[in-house]
């Protein structure tokens, strides 16, 4: 087994793919038809959006994100952090917290992006 993807509930899909491709440089995969479901390609797995109301027309009782009380995040790896947080704040995303090197070797820093969503930007993490 392998994982694959993650697929996070959006208010408009179209507008988080183009915020994604802006602020952190991926490509769009796909966005379908009805512009209820997109992915990017982002290596070896996607990240994919769905809408939320998609969602409740399958049945799901999906929520909003509330960028107050996040329950997850996107942790997105780079070589230069405060090069990647530069650019993903031209673009929009709200700065969370500046970067800041870590006791175990990394250095982070956290944004939100178009939908309130917690990303992660970061050094990669060396054993």
């Amino acid at each position: 087994m392998k994982f694959g993807y993650t697929i996070l509930y959006v208010e408009n899909v179209e507008a988080t793919l183009g915020f994604y491709e802006r602020a952190f440089g991926f490509s769009r995969k796909m966005l379908h038809e009805a512009g209820d479901y997109g992915e990017l390609e982002t290596g070896e797995t996607t990240l994919a959006f769905a809408a939320l109301t998609l969602m409740a027309e399958l049945g799901k009782s999906p929520k909003a994100i509330d960028p107050k009380a996040p329950s997850f995040e996107i942790a997105l790896i780079t070589g230069d952090v405060p090069a990647a947080l530069e650019r993903a704040q031209a673009a929009g995303a709200a700065l969370v917290s500046a970067p800041a090197d870590m006791p175990w070797g990394q250095t982070i820093a956290y944004v939100s992006d178009l939908n309130g969503c917690l990303v992660e930007i970061c050094t990669a993490v060396v054993p």
